[in-house]
C-alpha cells in the first residue's frame, strides 16, 4: 500500500504515526491521505484528460464525499457525480462549480430534482421515462432547460459481486436495450421543451480488474448512437462510460493502471465511430473507489480477547458493522496489521469481531497476528471508499471522526459524533 512505512515498531500512513493518531483522535478513526488522492487525480489528468481531446473526468462522490473532499476534487480539476439530495447539498455548501456536477439515481425524488434544477446541476442522468417527464415539468416550472443523459443498461455481465454488478439486462438501473423503450425515450426527450438530450451513460459494475466489460459496452453504445442517428436523427454529443476500475484490497487482487481501462475505452470508441462514420462524442469517466479507496485506512482499538479452546480466538474491537458494513454486505476482505507491533512475529490466528449485537458483525476471519493485548491498535487498509459514506448509527453507536493526513501532518475534517448528535432530531 502506497504511503505506508514502518518506523520502529509502529505503522505510519501518510507520514503520520498511526498509534499517535489513535491516541490523539480516539478510535474508531477514518484516516484519509490527501497525497494519495492527489496522486490518483494526477494520473487521471496525465493518462486521460491531457492524452485525449474532448474528455472529462468526474469523481463518483458516493465513494466518499465531505466538504473537504469537494474542495480537493475542485482543486484537482475534476467534476463530481452525486446520487442524492444530500450529496447535492454537500457540493453546494462546498461552493463546488455546479456545471461540473452530474446527478445520478434510479428513483430521484421530486425534492431532489427541484434542488438540482434550482441549483443548475450540469447534467442529470435520466434513468426512466417517468423521470424524464417529471424533470421536464420541474424545469418548465422554473423556466430552465436541463441537459441530460439517458442511462443505458448495455446487457453486459461483469465478473464481480452481484450487488455491485450493474450492466446486465436484469438491473434496477437504466433503460434496457430491449423492445422499443430507448427509441420512445429519445423521441420524447426531443419533443419536450425543457430538457436537452446530450447523449448516453452506462456503468457496467464495480471493482473490475478486466476491461472486457467496458469494451463490450462501448461497442453496444456506439451501435446505439448509430441506430438513433439513422432512426430518429439524434446526434450523440456525450458518452459517459462510468467507472468501476478495481483497487487492491487483499492478495490475489490485480488492479490495473487507469490507462488499461481508458486506452481501451478510447480506442474502441475511435474504431467503432470510424466504422459507422460517426463523430466522436465527448467521453466522460467516473472513477470513485479508484481515486479514494486505497487512500484510506481505519484504526481500531482492541478490547476483549475471547479464547474458545479448540475452536477460535475472538478479538473484539471498538467498531464494526456501523463503520464498515462492507464485510457483512459483500463478504469484503482487508489486509490488517497491528499498528504498534509491526516488528513482532505473526504466530497467532484470530478472528476480528465488531462490537455490535449481531452475529454477522465480523470484520475479518482467520487473521495471522502477533500476540495481542487489550489496547493494541489495528489498521484495516483500503477503507477510503464506501466506509464513511455507508456508516450508520446501528445500536446507537456514533459515527467515527475522519482526519486527513498530508506529508506528515494531520487535520480533522469530520468531527466524531456525540450521543447528543444521535438524539438531536428525536422528540
Amino acid at each position: 500500500m502506497k504511503g505506508t512505512e514502518i518506523i520502529g515498531n509502529n505503522f505510519y500512513f501518510g507520514g503520520c504515526d498511526t498509534v499517535k493518531l489513535a491516541k490523539k483522535y480516539g478510535t474508531p478513526l477514518y484516516v484519509i491521505s490527501e497525497d494519495y488522492i492527489c496522486e490518483r487525480c494526477k494520473e487521471v489528468r496525465e493518462d486521460f484528460l491531457n492524452k485525449y481531446e474532448n474528455t472529462r473526468a468526474v469523481y463518483a462522490g458516493k465513494a466518499f464525499l465531505t466538504l473537504e473532499m469537494c474542495r480537493i476534487i475542485e482543486r484537482e480539476g475534476l467534476g463530481i457525480d452525486v446520487v442524492s439530495g444530500g450529496e447535492i447539498y454537500t457540493v453546494i455548501k462546498a461552493g463546488f462549480p455546479m456545471e461540473k456536477v452530474i446527478f445520478h439515481g434510479n428513483n430521484k425524488t421530486i425534492d431532489e430534482i427541484e434542488l438540482a434544477v434550482k441549483n443548475n446541476v450540469g447534467r442529470i442522468v435520466v434513468d426512466n421515462l417517468y423521470e424524464l417527464d417529471l424533470l421536464n415539468s420541474v424545469a418548465q416550472a422554473h423556466g430552465k432547460k436541463m441537459k441530460i443523459l439517458f442511462r443505458i443498461t448495455p446487457g453486459v455481465d461483469s465478473h464481480t459481486h452481484k450487488y455491485i454488478s450493474t450492466g446486465q439486462v436484469d438491473s434496477k438501473f437504466g433503460i434496457p436495450l430491449k423492445g422499443n423503450i430507448i427509441n420512445e425515450a429519445i423521441k420524447r426527450a426531443i419533443d419536450v421543451s425543457n430538457v436537452e438530450l446530450m447523449g448516453f451513460h452506462f456503468h457496467v459494475g464495480s471493482q473490475l480488474f478486466d476491461n472486457s466489460s467496458h469494451i463490450k459496452a462501448v461497442k453496444t453504445l456506439v451501435k446505439l448512437m448509430n441506430d438513433m442517428k439513422e432512426e430518429v436523427g439524434f446526434i450523440t454529443k456525450e458518452l459517459n462510460t462510468g467507472g468501476g476500475f478495481g483497487i487492491y484490497y487483499v492478495k490475489g487482487d490485480t488492479p490495473k493502471p487507469l490507462n488499461y481501462f481508458t486506452d481501451a475505452i478510447m480506442h474502441t470508441i475511435q474504431d467503432e465511430c470510424s466504422k459507422y462514420g460517426l463523430s466522436i462524442p465527448q467521453v466522460i469517466i467516473e472513477p470513485g473507489r479508484w481515486i479514494v479507496g486505497e487512500a484510506g485506512i481505519t484504526l481500531y482499538t482492541i478490547g476483549s480477547i475471547k479464547k474458545i479452546p479448540g475452536v477460535r480466538v475472538y478479538v473484539g474491537v471498538d467498531g464494526g458493522f456501523p463503520d464498515n458494513p462492507r464485510s457483512a454486505l459483500y463478504d469484503a476482505k482487508y489486509e490488517v496489521v497491528v499498528a504498534n507491533k509491526m516488528d513482532k512475529e505473526k504466530n497467532n490466528l484470530v478472528t476480528i469481531a465488531g462490537k455490535c449485537c449481531e452475529s454477522g458483525d465480523i470484520l475479518r476471519y482467520d487473521l495471522k497476528v502477533p500476540s495481542l493485548d487489550t489496547g493494541d491498535i489495528l489498521v484495516f487498509k483500503s477503507t477510503g471508499a464506501y466506509h464513511y459514506s455507508m456508516a450508520s448509527n446501528y445500536n446507537k453507536i456514533p459515527r467515527p471522526a475522519v482526519i486527513m493526513v498530508k506529508k506528515g501532518t494531520d487535520r480533522l475534517i469530520v468531527k466524531r459524533e456525540t450521543y447528543e448528535d444521535l438524539l438531536r432530531n428525536e422528540l
